[in-house]
Parts: structure tokens; sequence; C-alpha cells
């Protein structure tokens, strides 16, 4: 039984994950977090792979179906994908961010209402104390002539920076800020990951990344899941952000599929657009 170990390494954090078939055996992660959050952020790669960290969810709810959609979340990937065998079949993007991430946008919303970084966490705890329906954000490209698989978050901040500059005359109601925002990233979100389901006719919605943490989005991605007859499938929080244990379970299910390894001196291309967990098949 082949032991993988993955490495996973970002711009924030470094993580490791040991995972033998199909069992988390240990995992570890080195942040730089903290250093970040003095300077409010960091500001992302803009990624052009396939966020295959999708993988992970197979730790804690076994293997994939057979098709399935991912709803990928995190401070640098807005993307929706259809699924099928990680190890054989291609990834088929059915849509992306067109510019800020979901993260991102918590992120920079955040730094406008003082809250500290990273901003999905905050953002999710004060909304607590916050009314969702206070203020009527717009829902990203979301209208009958938008592409129906895309997403675009910089005009929702915006639109947020705009409210709080026509009433800088009053008290800012953070908490109810919080709870708009956050409701309207969460509707688009899930409005379009349920559309994507049932359009290919996928009864399984896999929802991860950091935003994938989000108590709102997790929330109203099972409520319309259940309403559609959908099956969510969601990581553990910890999991859903930066972890070497996903680079791992996807090593993993290509050594369970006997794929042929490549060669020691295989180069690194950042740029590579992955549209599956091989680029060149078996040899």
């Amino acid at each position: 039984m082949p032991i993988v170990l993955g490495i996973e390494t970002s711009c924030d954090e470094t993580g490791v994950g040991i995972v033998a078939d199909g069992v988390l055996l240990g995992d570890a992660l080195a942040t730089s977090m903290e250093e970040h959050a003095r300077f409010g952020g960091v500001v992302p790669e803009i990624a052009a792979r396939a966020h295959l960290h999708a993988a992970v969810d197979i730790l804690e709810h076994g293997p994939l179906p057979a098709r399935c959609v991912a709803l990928i979340v995190s401070g640098g990937h807005t993307s929706l994908l259809l699924l099928g065998d990680l190890a054989h079949d291609p990834v088929v993007h059915l849509g992306d961010t067109v510019d800020d991430a979901a993260g991102e946008a918590f992120d920079k919303v955040a730094r406008l209402l003082g809250l500290p970084y990273p901003g999905g966490p905050a953002i999710d705890w004060i909304a607590r104390d916050g009314d969702p329906a206070a203020i009527t954000f717009p829902r990203p490209m979301t209208g009958p002539h938008d592409p129906p698989y895309r997403f675009s978050f910089s005009g929702l901040k915006t639109a947020v920076a705009r409210w709080v500059e026509q009433h800088r005359d009053r008290p800012v109601p953070v908490a109810d800020i919080a709870a708009s925002f956050q409701e309207a990233v969460a509707d688009t979100l899930t409005r379009k990951a349920l559309a994507a389901c049932r359009d290919h006719h996928a009864d399984t919605l896999l929802l991860v990344g950091g935003v994938a943490a989000n108590s709102r989005v997790r929330a109203l991605a099972e409520q319309r899941c259940r309403t559609a007859g959908v099956r969510l499938r969601v990581p553990s929080p910890r999991l859903c952000t930066d972890n070497g244990a996903m680079i791992a379970t996807l090593g993993d299910l290509l050594a369970a599929a006997t794929i042929t390894p490549d060669p020691l001196d295989l180069s690194a291309d950042p740029s590579a657009v992955l549209h599956g967990a091989l680029l060149h098949g078996p040899r």
C-alpha cells in the first residue's frame, strides 16, 4: 500500500499531509497569517489552474460519485467545475470569476469596515448580530442574459463602499452591512451552483475552499440542496483552507489508479492550465 506525502504551498501558508488508501494519517501547517494581518492581507497571485484540492472531501466522505459539481470558493478561486473520476476524467470548467474571488471580496469589505484580516471569519462573526435583509446589495451576474456559471464580486464590493460613503454622516451599522454583504455572496454562490447541478444532471454538490467554512454559505447551500434533492458534501472547516492533505489525497488517487509517476526531474510550470489530475496521461 503506497503512502503519499503531499505538500501545498501558497503566498501565506505551507501544509503537508500524509495519506494512505484514502485515510489521512497526519498533517501539519506552517502559516505566516499573523505577519500578513499586520498589513491588512495579501494580494493573491491569480491562479490559472483547476483547484484540484477538491479531492480532499474524499478523506471524510469517501469516493466521489461518477458525476458531481464542485463549487470552489477561496481567496484566489471562485469556480464551478464538473467532476468525474479525478484520476482519469478531464475536469470541465463551467465558469470562473471574472475579477475578485469571493474570499478576496470578503477581505476587502472587512478592511472597508475596519474589521481584521482575514476578512471571511471576521465578517461571519459580526454578521451574527446583523440583519441580512437590512440592505439590498446586488447579486452579481445573476440576470437572465448573464453567463450562468461565471462570477463577479468587484461590483458588489464597490456597492458596499458606495453605501458606506453615502451614509457617512451617521454611525456605520457594521453588523447589518456585514450580514447583508454575506447574504449577497451566499445567495449568488449557491444559486449558480444549484443551477449547474440541475443543468448537468448532477445529484451531488461539492463545496470546498476557505469560504466554504462560512456559516451562511454552508447553511444556504444545505437549504437549497435539500429543496432540490441534491446531496451536499462539505469538508470540515480545517480541511477547507490551505493544507497538504488535499495534495496527498490526489496523489493517493493516482497511486491507486496505478498511474505511472512522472520522473523526478520533472520541471515546475506555475502557469500551466490544468484540466485534470494528469497533464500527459499514463506512459
